[in-house]
């Protein structure tokens, strides 16, 4: 077996989406962000699918380039084939969803650095690795570019490697149209024919829509088409016939399409058909590589695309494995895919990016307890700025660029610390609540409309306080779950993570069953957080009953942190042996025990910078290692 399935070779540029459906490019008012190009969305959508990706590319030395790489990296793409050019910058897309016909797109790609790939770029102990390398038109559109595909071809055939091709036609990447026409599928040519045929002797697989067949056999009869190429190679074709699904010719073609193999096809709303192909091709290449039939393959293909139509932009769109087979198992519930809450939440739940099976979290995102000690100490508020950038460079110290480490900072008082914080690999959470707020109350940043998220980098995880309790009454409890619900939306629509944080003990008496009714009850009501915070219960029972209340409801949440609640070491200890028996719970998240007496020593100017540092960072490592000996007993 060898250590890569796919090797995908090509174009890569950053999507810019507009955000805004229904209206012109002209009109969008803003953009999602996300990796595009043909090969580079065919190496995302199969790692997710769980092959073993890999992709050769070129991207510029600036942010997008760190950008597309860091992304495929989140994704599980091998990268050590995307080569950074030091001269040319990331090709850019814009793209729109204007109605159910149109979708607009822009290619910013004169002098792209993918377009300067060239044959010294392709290894040929990188391309022994792979059991498959695809290749997609554009990229034997240029004599240089052609070059190096022809020859991580040869390589891969020398390997005894599969080969496969997308043709992807797009006439404004071959010079037939112009700027504005990137949407145009289609134009004649004789030039993109000869230059396609001439290395369709290459491939194993060879998948496009009927038009691209057109091109590539120099006929608009698609039957015509597909046995001009069939005299050029004796690869199995697989035509694309859009909501008729595909059928596959594994040898001579026959006089109709629909005497081809087929899979079960999907008929679901289309809303955006932009990253279809490539969603298709996906799953396609899923089902070949891993031994499937045709019609299973075919099914997984026609599965992944029916995603990709129904939802905003193309690799955010793709399933992952598990996801594809709860839809296999389930079936269409709802034919615009993206309004199935429970495939949704599948889906968001299965992509998310990073892993963190172990939270060390130094939490110094209270507000009202700082503003207490600087008030009791004397000194202005605007001094708890400076300490919160002392609290994260005592993260910093003892994370010593490891994985499995964190912070929890809030945005008013310790902004530059969240500005210190971001791209340091700390997981990074950030609280929404009104300090103390009882119903809930959001900070005056949320914005009435929740909209102040927008502004969140999407790297932070909302953290949310919510003081509630069984035995609330019914006012307390409906204002409550409405702003949890409200929130919950807003986070998913800007692409957030959520932590959610109850302390039923403040509020009323507990037994082993509380937190656990309460978050029977958050599921009930549709909020799905990513994380949950729970407050230090030392009752076994308490705890089996909490996890398993999280599992029977999400069994893809993150997990659980333990938060701290200003308790001893000796404490917080006793709580971690029994919390650490569960593998749902990985971790804490605890403040005032490492930063309250370095607080209010420094606050009244008895330490100095360096040694408060030195002190929390000492007490957040001692905790550090009780919670793994805590674990490493479980």
């Amino acid at each position: 077996m060898k250590p890569l399935d796919l090797i995908t070779i090509g174009r890569s540029s950053v999507d810019l989406y507009g955000v805004q459906v229904g209206g012109r490019l002209e009109d969008m008012g803003s953009f999602n962000k996300y990796i595009g190009g043909s090969p580079t969305n065919i190496a995302a959508g199969t790692a997710r699918l769980g092959l073993k990706s890999a992709l050769i590319t070129r991207v510029g030395d600036e942010h997008m380039g760190r950008f597309i790489r860091e992304q495929l990296q989140r994704e599980g793409v091998d990268t050590r084939g995307v080569v950074t050019d030091p001269e040319r910058l990331t090709a850019l897309v814009l793209l729109g969803i204007r109605d159910r016909e149109r979708f607009p797109l822009i290619f910013y790609r004169e002098n792209c650095a993918d377009m300067a790939l060239c044959e010294d770029d392709i290894d040929p102990a990188f391309i022994a690795e792979a059991a498959c390398v695809c290749a997609t038109g554009t990229h034997l559109s240029h004599p240089l570019t052609e070059a190096a595909v022809l020859k991580a071809l040869r390589l891969a055939r020398e390997n005894g490697a599969r080969t496969a091709l997308d043709i992807d036609y797009r006439p404004n990447l071959w010079g037939l149209a112009g700027h504005g026409a990137g949407e145009s599928r289609f134009i004649e040519s004789e030039r993109v024919t000869a230059r396609l045929q001439a290395s369709l002797h290459f491939f194993d697989l060879i998948v496009g829509t009927e038009e691209e067949f057109h091109v590539a056999g120099g006929s608009t009869d698609t039957i015509e088409a597909l046995r001009a190429v069939r005299s050029l190679t004796g690869a199995v074709l697989v035509c694309k016939r859009g909501p008729m699904g595909a059928a596959t010719f594994t040898g001579a073609i026959p006089d109709t399409l629909d005497e081809g193999e087929a899979g079960e096809g999907f008929p679901i709303e289309v809303f955006n058909v932009l990253g279809a192909g490539d969603g298709f091709m996906s799953g396609l290449l899923k089902g070949w590589l891993t031994g499937e039939n045709w019609p299973t393959a075919l099914k997984f293909a026609n599965a992944c695309g029916a995603f990709a139509v129904s939802r905003h932009g193309c690799t955010p769109a793709y399933p992952s494995l598990a996801e594809l087979e709860y839809f296999l198992r389930t079936g269409i519930r709802e034919p615009a895919l993206r309004n199935d809450a429970a495939l949704e939440q599948v889906h968001w739940a299965t992509n998310r990016s990073g892993d963190w099976p172990q939270m060390r979290v130094f939490a110094f995102d209270h507000r009202l307890q700082m503003e207490e000690m600087a008030d009791a100490a004397g000194v202005p508020r605007e001094r708890i700025g400076a300490f919160k950038l002392l609290c994260f460079a005592a993260a910093q110290r003892v994370a010593d660029g490891r994985h499995g480490y964190g912070v929890l900072c809030d945005g008013r008082l310790g902004t530059d610390a969240l500005h210190r914080a971001a791209g340091s690999g700390l997981w990074i959470g950030r609280p929404v609540e009104w300090p103390g707020s009882r119903p809930l109350m959001l900070e005056p940043e949320i914005g009435p409309d929740y909209g102040g998220l927008v502004e969140w980098p999407l790297e932070h995880v909302v953290k949310v306080l919510c003081l509630y309790h069984p035995d609330d009454d019914a006012g307390t409890k409906a204002r409550q779950e409405d702003v949890l619900r409200r929130l919950f939306a807003a986070a998913r629509r800007n692409r957030l993570e959520m932590l959610l944080e109850i302390i039923p003990s403040k509020v009323g008496p507990c037994d082993d069953r509380t937190a656990a009714g309460i978050i029977d009850r958050v599921y009930e009501i549709g909020v799905y957080p990513d994380w949950w915070k729970l407050e230090p219960m030392r009752s076994p029972a308490a705890w089996q009953a909490a996890c398993a209340a999280i599992e029977r409801n999400d069994p893809h949440t993150r997990g659980v942190v333990v938060l701290g609640l200003e308790a001893s070491a000796e404490t917080l200890e006793e709580c971690f042996s029994v919390a650490g028996r569960f593998d749902l719970v990985k971790g804490f998240a605890v403040g005032r025990t490492i930063f309250a007496d370095a607080a209010r020593r420094w606050l009244a100017g008895e330490i100095g910078d360096e040694e408060v540092v030195s002190d929390m960072a000492s007490r957040y490592e001692a905790l550090c290692r009780v919670w793994d000996r805590a674990r490493r007993r479980a």
